[in-house]
């Protein structure tokens, strides 16, 4: 008898879903809009396991709705903290992610915010549209130099460096701060006072912890420099989007680039740092290229087939075990 699977979505990308179909019976939400925790609850009755996207609750009351079943919580995300941990150690679930998959597609991304904040790219383009530019006038839209400037790269991993080799091409000075990350050519680690005081371009790799919510708060933003740029692909809870909506507005801070919330979805309720005209606003895209996502997916049933057939997972996340019972992981540096 084939084990049951839930996914919180149907027609997933890549070649894992059918992969997934032909070794297990799988459940899927079907509805429109986000699933709610009651819907996928019932969904969840007896699996063994559930393959979520990153911004789908996966607690205490999710896990215990599957029963003993459940062995394994796959993340087609590399951020992890819509998962409660605790409640998984506790029950012996082994949870993935799907780290190295998406890490240049993001930093492609996160360069693109660099360039459109510094540059004001997206307010020149909706001047173009508004019908505005009726004369070349030589104070429009300045923005920022990127070339030669100074880039702080907080957490240090598999984005962050990615970002930094991209920093080369611009003939930046790279800095970085991540307590777990090893020293190499690109870059020159540097306490956090150090990196706020020099960068002009400010760049968030770290997943979001109890330690990092509100990492960028008043006091750090304070520290920046009024010229600097803030950039975030990582988790919206990292930054405190008040104390950074009062810094652009106050003009302490030039600009600001996001990817992420830490409301999301937001619908039709928009953060105010949405119309903002130097804060640009994506909803999180980082790893919106149809082969990083095919592959992110790819990764995420990889991790479901391997635990069910008791082999170890490939991409446990850090510190938690690769199968139930086992010890655990490594733990790494930032995303």
């Amino acid at each position: 008898m084939k084990k049951r699977v839930l996914t919180t979505r149907e027609n997933l990308p890549g070649t894992g879903p059918d992969r997934l179909a032909g070794a297990a019976e799988v459940v899927a939400w079907s509805g429109t809009g986000r699933p709610g925790p009651d819907e996928l609850a019932a969904l969840a009755r007896g699996v063994s396991a559930v393959l979520a996207l990153g911004n789908d609750p996966v607690d205490a009351a999710l896990m215990d709705a599957a029963g003993p079943a459940l062995r394994v919580v796959s993340l087609a995300s590399m951020g992890f903290d819509n998962v409660d941990r605790d409640a998984a150690a506790e029950r012996g679930i082994v949870v993935t992610h799907t780290p190295g998959v998406l890490a240049e597609t993001t930093a492609d991304l996160a360069f693109a915010l660099i360039l459109a904040a510094r540059r004001r790219i997206g307010a020149a383009g909706a001047g173009l549209a508004a019908g505005s530019w009726d004369l070349f006038r030589m104070r429009d839209f300045l923005g920022l130099d990127v070339h030669g400037a100074t880039l702080g790269l907080i957490g240090y991993g598999q984005i962050g460096r990615a970002v930094a080799r991209r920093a080369q091409g611009f003939g930046m000075r790279v800095l970085h701060h991540d307590p777990y990350a090893a020293e190499e050519g690109l870059s020159t680690p540097v306490s956090l006072a150090v990196l706020l005081a020099e960068s002009d371009v400010v760049s968030l790799h770290v997943p979001l912890t109890p330690e990092t919510r509100h990492l960028i708060s008043a006091r750090e933003l304070a520290a920046m420099k009024p010229t600097a740029t803030l950039v975030s692909t990582a988790r919206g809870g990292v930054v405190d989007e008040r104390a950074l909506l009062d810094a652009v507005r106050a003009g302490r801070l030039h600009s600001a680039g996001l990817d992420v919330f830490a409301r999301e979805p937001m619908g039709r309720e928009l953060s105010p740092l949405v119309a903002e005209p130097y804060v640009v606003t994506l909803p999180h895209i980082g790893s919106a290229t149809e082969a990083t996502r095919a592959a992110m997916v790819d990764l995420a049933v990889d991790n479901i087939l391997d635990v069910l057939a008791d082999r170890p997972a490939r991409t446990p996340l850090p510190g938690g075990p690769a199968l139930p019972g086992a010890p655990a992981a490594p733990t790494g540096a930032g995303a």
